[in-house]
């Protein structure tokens, strides 16, 4: 019996060395049933990584890139003199180095060309302070230029080179954005030359952040970074859609929360600029403060839209007219107002020397004041 065993082991091994070299060197022959053993049909595309037909939006990029810069500045910063720099020893061994002479300061940023005249748009403060500003574009060119004027208010500015052959960027409908569209962030973020990043608009009309006077900001996932400020938001056609601008972040870097200001307020601030040199809005010289729901308890009103007048400045335009501290703003011009942020837009659309209609709840009812706009008051300028 033991015999018969060792002859079964030894036939069943010699078997399978058999199968597996007859399935290594001819798989054919083990075919059964008329199946193609060992022969499968894959179907390939016939076209590349990258192209239309697979989502690329290298189309759009292209059409875009061109249009955006790279901004360079610079700026002398005064170093303070080291209490030491009288000690001759002390000069002996560092030098002139903490004398307190004029340093250069440098920093980069982005921006768009948006005509073939050399007007380019960007963050006001990439340039803030500037007293040199190169652009670079991108086949490699670099030319010195100019500020045309800025507004400090939206964070925007305008600058102006003369050189040929500019490519210029297509305007977009960003009213027209929805969340959940695609859009490309082009710029030059920590200088390491000119990137394109993918993301969605995640959010719009994001406003209440503290980045801006006014804000109306468009939110995407696509990775915005130091460098990218004043760079381009495009959409899946290569249009101009924002104005990259901010970030939220605690490490410095992308986080997926960046903020673009949307291409209609870059527009109305860009044409005043090119016009006037400076953006002028209506002003009617008060303090407000949103209503949260035990202001508009306390108030006995129904919900919480509108804006409580928190304070009048003394002979401005809003106390020549009749507006007290406690009023309820809630309506500019026949447009509701809804909070503190829609206020101030409504109010900064106003011609100013001309006469508005301001709709307030003052005691439990309804007042209509007509009030004169004046200018709204320009920034004071950081000192750096």
């Amino acid at each position: 019996m033991r015999k018969l065993w060792l002859i079964f082991a030894q036939a069943a091994t010699i078997s399978l060395a058999v199968l597996f070299v007859v399935s290594t060197l001819r798989p054919d022959l083990l075919s059964f049933g008329g199946r193609s053993g060992g022969v499968v049909t894959i179907r390939e595309s016939q076209h590349g990584v990258g192209n239309a037909e697979i989502g690329s939006y290298s189309t759009a990029a292209k059409k875009s890139m061109g249009a955006v810069v790279n901004i360079f500045t610079s700026k002398d910063v005064k170093t303070q003199r080291h209490p030491f720099m009288d000690d001759p020893v002390f000069r002996r061994f560092f030098g002139d180095q903490f004398d307190g002479e004029p340093q250069r300061s440098a920093s980069l940023g982005s921006g768009v060309i948006v005509g073939a005249e050399g007007f380019i748009l960007t963050n006001h403060h990439v340039i803030e302070a500037a007293d040199e500003i190169e652009i670079a574009l991108a086949d490699g060119r670099k030319l010195p230029a100019r500020v045309v004027g800025t507004d400090p208010d939206t964070d925007l500015a305008v600058l102006k080179v003369d050189g040929r052959d500019l490519p210029s960027i297509t305007f977009g409908q960003s009213d027209n954005l929805k969340v959940g569209d695609v859009v490309l962030a082009i710029g030059n973020p920590f200088g390491v030359g000119q990137t394109v990043t993918m993301g969605i608009v995640s959010a719009l009309g994001r406003s209440h952040l503290g980045i801006n006077t006014f804000e109306n900001f468009i939110q995407t996932d696509a990775a915005i970074n130091p460098g990218n400020s004043g760079g381009a938001l495009v959409d899946a056609s290569g249009n101009l859609v924002g104005v990259n601008s901010a970030i939220y972040s605690r490490s410095g870097g992308s986080m997926g929360i960046g903020f673009a200001i949307p291409v209609s307020i870059a527009r109305q601030v860009f044409d005043q600029i090119i016009a006037t040199g400076s953006v002028t809005r209506g002003w009617i010289g008060v303090e407000v403060q949103d209503l949260t729901p035990e202001l508009a308890e306390s108030f006995k009103l129904p919900n919480t839209e509108g804006t409580l007048i928190a304070g009048v400045l003394k002979n401005g335009p809003a106390d020549r007219g009749g507006i007290k501290p406690g009023d309820i703003l809630v309506g500019v011009e026949g447009k509701p107002v809804t909070d503190s942020s829609s206020m101030l837009n409504l109010v900064a659309a106003l011609q100013p020397g001309k006469q508005a209609t301001l709709r307030l709840l003052r005691n439990g009812g309804e007042v209509k004041l007509k009030i004169t706009v004046g200018k709204r008051p320009r920034p004071q300028r950081r000192e750096e």
